[in-house]
């Protein structure tokens, strides 16, 4: 192929031919021409010498893509090796560049024509400058503006330029460069402002051609969230601003630059300004858009550059309320200005839109928080006076002494604004979680298949904004649901979609009131909710209903553990529900019945609702058509507790659910029974309860007793799976409690598992590989799964009683772990693996003993099932590192005695020398470092913690110096290679961990003997310190050639200097990672995962102190009960 000859870069390339070759690769010919033109390419821009004729190329061709392709080139070495560029061949590329970009723009018909070329030239002018300037390219600013002086297209892209730089400096700059190269470009372009500032003005106030101004205010854009406040404030940049905000053509680039001037907020200097910007703009605004126009409608039919308007104005009114609201409570003029924009953000809120909605929902949310903290304060006499004049709130006209009263009077100001507020959060409220049952494009009740994460996120903000507003005014709060309920009865407002936001806004409100009120409010929305289901007519109506009297009833354990009769009714009727076969009521009927059990366990601290006494349901479970008639179902003199009465109906109550949901319900009854005090009842309902299936498992054991065949039988498997699920969901909740049930079939349930496992290695011997993937296979296995999975629940669940573990542990042997270890790798369960996890952090130093047998069956062969590749067998890896991870954490003298055990057999007369690591460590060593090398972060995770264990364990031991003797380099290395992976971004935090332990244990002086080979080494280091420092120099400066020798060493010195303070060393290993240019232009915000998640911790702390801001459904059983 004649392309080849590309390949040779020792003469000028052949831009013709390169321009067939890129037109190749774009073009429409076969598929083996394609790939044979993008391996050239490929070879080019991997080709270090090729950046060389990239001034050539764009010299000589005509083809856009050829142009873009040499500049990516270039792109690549500007990134990544420019500082080790000549300075000769540097100058010449940044002025060649420079001139290209002023000879297109500097007419008219070239500067248009060449756009999307120019645009290319100005990222790689700015590439240039962030390491040119300031320091090796003073003049850069003063030429900019002195080119843009020129001519109004070379000015219009001087402003391009300009908001690119500000972009990357104050934008994109985290994770790009070094802290204190983004601070030297940040003091430079402030202190050389003056001369951008001043041409913006000129410009703005001078030129006529509008795309000129538009670029100028964009650029403006970009930069007013930095500039000095004097440049906006005291020169006539706003009024400016301003003026051109009426213009259509102009508007929507002059409401962005407002909006950053808006959101700026350092102190009250400037508030006489902010408050004048903001009554001329309301004026202005007024006029574009009156306050009685319908804007959900209008944006509905706008046009693009219209919803673009209003999109801002979202933004506008959101960042100037955000951070100057309060200088605009001064003064009657200003209140009234206040509240009308405060109408127009309520309408804006109403767009149809999710992005404008979330821009405003954040707003509100931050509002009302502000609001709710002051009135929290002000009612909450354990407030210091301190923190409440931390408010710093002027004061109203007609304010009287006293800081009570002016949270009074501003929380009256706002009354209006908030109840409207109430009422946009009820007509907009997003659907929960719990919610199953919803409406599909057609206009069909359907139950939902799929969950919306970004649905969820918004109900969370939405709720927390509705608990916020119902504690400012429970009254208002009750008045607006209740009223709009009201109309849902009447059919005035009846619609799905309004019930089902009215009800997830009911819901989510439950903790917020006091409980008196609470219970008050919910009877009264029950009882409409129960009358609403009677009178309304069709399934899938009926079917909404359901799902939204579940939802409310399924949010309020407080008032339902506070009224056994009530609570009685509801789970009839959820009894009642598990009988109606439209899509997603049954699984809501289980799915809450379960949540209402696990929250309802008390009363007054004592014994479980439902075992206490009550009188039997009548003749079925006919839901009364009004609340009053809830209490008809009791009275005095009965004493069958609702326990019982529940076992004696079971059968009928779940004939027609479905097999998992049957297990829900197995699930829920089993809480039920946990929290019987009396041994003997407990077990009594445990036997009732297990009735069923204990009888059919008693059929199928007697069956294969008599012919082992019958176990073989497809809908006897079926129903043996389906019996130890329904076991494994009571064990889940009955704990320690379900010892009997357990004990009563665990011998029997053995001997499937062996039977069933010798049936797959069968089939697989006989069938191959893709015998495991017929049904029949997949059934069996099922089953064996299923088996592990109800020991591993029983033993996790059941109280740490050693007896247990005696009884159930050694059975298990043969049957499991030698079957695992005979299985073929295809048959091998892995929840094998996390079964005896699961044992060992369960009884933890009790298993030391057993360590060696679990060792035996599962390591070797599991290992050489995970380690041929990272994708086969993906359960068992992360499970495999867990069990290793548990014994080193548990039991790790039984690692040491292992080894100590096989090497006295081989090596008797030598026991203690440092052989026997690297004979029987070296395994385990090499299988934790092929961990963390994954790329599936949990089980790379998983990997760096049980390392973590390892090293500080055998720090602690005697063979400290043998294992780091053999390991440490070793581990240094490959955690700087997962460390410097972009692939590995995830595990930076354990990275930064182990590379801490490593330098400061050789800093310590624990490692008393040489971490160098003696006799390979011809130079003698003082100290391990020293030998560390010079390898780990070496490392790096092997793996990074793009970085200078001081650069390497001044970072493996800041290693050292900053090895005790955390933080400090994290953020010098992060800087380093910029620097070495192997994160740049990334996504880095798993550097900063540990600081966000604190974050997280911080903020969920704060929510658990405000009543209802953590759903009492949410918050755990001990908070509850406590």
């Amino acid at each position: 192929m004649a392309a080849e000859k590309l390949r040779d870069l020792s003469q000028p390339i052949d831009v013709a031919l390169l321009d067939a070759t890129v037109a190749a690769f774009y073009g429409t010919g076969s598929k083996e021409e394609r790939t044979a033109a993008d391996q050239i390419l490929r070879d080019l821009q991997n080709n270090p010498d090729m950046w060389l004729q990239v001034m050539h190329i764009l010299q000589n061709t005509k083809n856009l893509n050829t142009k873009f392709f040499a500049l990516q080139v270039l792109e690549g070495v500007i990134k990544y090796r420019w500082n080790a560029l000549p300075v000769e061949q540097r100058d010449g590329m940044k002025n060649y560049i420079s001139e290209v970009i002023v000879q297109l723009s500097s007419n008219e018909a070239s500067f248009r024509m060449e756009r999307l070329y120019v645009n290319k030239l100005n990222v790689i002018l700015v590439q240039i400058l962030k390491h040119e300037w300031p320091v090796r390219w003073r003049s850069f600013i003063p030429d900019l503006v002195a080119a843009a002086k020129t001519s109004e297209t070379i000015c219009e892209n001087c402003m391009t330029i300009l908001k690119l730089l500000s972009e990357e400096v104050f934008d994109f700059s985290r994770g790009e460069m070094t802290q204190q190269k983004i601070k030297d470009l940040k003091q430079s372009l402030n202190s050389e402002f003056q001369l951008i500032h001043e041409l913006c003005l000129y410009v703005l106030s001078a030129s006529q051609r509008a795309e000129l101004i538009r670029a100028t205010l964009a650029t403006l854009h970009a930069f007013l969230s930095w500039i000095p406040l004097g440049y906006i404030f005291e020169s006539p940049l706003l009024e400016t601003l301003l003026k051109l905000f009426p213009a259509p053509s102009y508007r929507n680039l002059t409401l962005q630059c407002l909006t950053e001037v808006a959101a700026l907020n350092f102190g009250d200097f400037y508030n006489v300004q902010y408050v004048k910007m903001y009554n001329i703009f309301m004026v202005q605004l007024q006029a574009i858009l009156p306050p009685t126009t319908n804007i959900p409608e209008a944006y509905a039919h706008g046009s693009s550059e219209e919803q673009a308007f209003i999109q801002n104005l979202a933004l506008f009114f959101t960042s100037f309320y955000k951070f100057h609201i309060r200088v605009l409570e001064t003064t009657q003029e200003n209140i009234a200005a206040l509240l009308m924009g405060l109408e127009y953000l309520t309408n804006i809120s109403y767009v149809d839109d999710t992005e404008v909605f979330k821009v405003c929902l954040d707003y509100w949310n931050s509002l009302v928080l502000e609001l709710f903290e002051a009135h929290h304060n002000l009612d909450n006499p354990a407030v210091s006076a301190a923190n409440l004049m931390g408010l710093q709130m002027p004061l109203l006209p007609g304010m009287v002494d006293g800081l009570g009263p002016q949270l009074l009077q501003r929380r009256q100001l706002y009354s209006g604004p908030m109840s409207k507020l109430r009422m946009l959060m009820i007509c907009r409220m997003a659907k929960p979680e719990e919610v199953l049952i919803v409406e599909d494009e057609n206009g069909n009740i359907v139950r939902e298949t799929m969950k919306d994460n970004d649905v969820l996120v918004q109900y969370k903000i939405m709720r927390e904004t509705l608990i916020y507003l119902s504690h400012l005014d429970h009254e208002d709060t009750e008045k607006q649901m209740l009223k709009k309920l009201s109309k849902q009865l009447s059919g005035e407002d009846w619609t799905w979609n309004n019930l089902n936001t009215l009800c997830w806004a009911i819901g989510s409100i439950s903790g917020s009131m006091m409980e008196e009120q609470e219970n008050r409010f919910l009877v009264m929305v029950i009882r409409d909710l129960l009358n609403l289901c009677e009178i309304t007519k069709g399934k899938d109506n009926k079917a909404v209903i359901a799902s939204n009297i579940m939802y409310v009833v399924g949010q309020y354990p407080r008032f339902l553990r506070a009224h056994w009769k009530f609570l009685k009714t509801v789970v009839n009727k959820l009894f009642e529900f598990m009988h109606e076969t439209h899509p997603g009521v049954q699984d809501m009927a289980c799915d809450t019945f379960l949540k209402i059990v696990q929250k309802c366990k008390h009363i007054n601290g004592f014994q479980l609702d439902f075992v206490l006494p009550a009188p039997p349901v009548g003749g079925g479970v006919e839901f009364p058509c009004t609340f009053t008639a809830c209490f008809s179902y009791y009275q005095v003199g009965e004493n069958e507790p609702f326990v019982s009465e529940l076992l004696a109906g079971l059968a009928t109550t779940i004939i027609d659910l479905e097999p998992h949901q049957i297990h829900t319900f197995y699930e829920s009854v089993g809480h039920m029974i946990q929290a019987e005090s009396d041994p003997q009842k407990r077990e009594e309902y445990l036997q009732r309860l297990m009735e069923l299936p204990n009888q059919k498992w008693g059929e199928i054991i007697g069956q294969a007793r008599q012919s082992v065949d019958f176990l073989k039988d497809q809908d006897v498997i079926r129903t043996v799976l389906n019996i130890l699920q329904t076991n494994t969901s009571v064990a889940n909740s009955l704990g320690t409690h379900f010892l009997s049930q357990i004990s009563l079939i665990f011998l029997d349930m053995l001997n499937v598992y062996r039977m069933y496992s010798e049936l797959i290695s069968s089939s697989i011997a006989e069938g191959g590989p893709f015998a495991s993937k017929t049904s029949y296979v997949k059934l069996l296995r099922s089953v064996k799964r299923e088996t592990l999975k109800l020991i591993e629940t029983f033993l996790d669940k059941a109280e740490d009683q050693q007896q247990i573990g005696k009884q159930f542990v050694p059975p298990m042997m043969d049957p499991v772990l030698g079957d695992y270890a005979r299985n073929l790798p295809d048959a091998r369960e892995s929840e094998v693996l996390s079964l005896f996890a699961t044992i060992i952090n369960k009884y933890r130093a009790a298993m030391i003993d057993d360590v060696p047998r679990i060792f035996e069956a599962v390591f070797q062969c599991t290992l050489e099932m995970i380690t041929k590749n990272f994708e086969d067998y993906p359960e068992h890896r992360l499970k495999f590192f867990s069990l290793l991870r548990a014994i080193a954490t548990f039991c790790f003298p039984a690692l040491i005695r292992l080894s100590s055990q096989s090497f006295q057999w081989a090596h008797p007369c030598i026991l203690g020398s440092p052989v026997f690591f690297l004979q029987q460590l070296k395994l385990v060593m090499d299988s934790i470092i092929w961990a963390f090398r994954h790329t599936e972060r949990n089980i790379a995770e998983t990997g760096l913690n049980l390392l973590l264990e390892m090293l500080k364990n055998f720090q602690n031991s005697e063979f400290c110096n043998q294992f780091y003797q053999s390991y440490f380099l070793s581990i240094e290395q490959e955690i700087f290679a997962v460390l410097t992976d972009t692939f590995h971004k995830p595990g930076f935090k354990l990275h930064v961990l182990v590379l801490q332990h490593l330098f400061c244990l050789v800093e310590s002086g624990a490692l008393t003997e040489p971490l160098w080979e003696v006799a390979t080494v011809p130079y003698q280091y003082p100290n391990n310190t020293m030998f560390v420092r010079e390898y780990t120099i070496k490392l790096l400066s092997t793996s990074f050639p793009n970085m200078t020798a001081a650069e390497v060493t001044q970072f493996v010195n800041g290693l050292f200097e900053s090895r005790n303070e955390l933080s400090t060393f994290k953020n010098h290993i992060r800087d380093f990672l910029v620097q070495s240019k192997e994160f740049s232009a990334q996504d880095n915000k798993d550097l900063y995962a540990e600081e966000t998640a604190a974050q997280r911790e911080r903020e969920r702390q704060r929510m658990l102190s405000i009543p209802g801001l953590i759903a009492p459904n949410e918050i755990q059983d001990e908070m509850l009960d406590s």
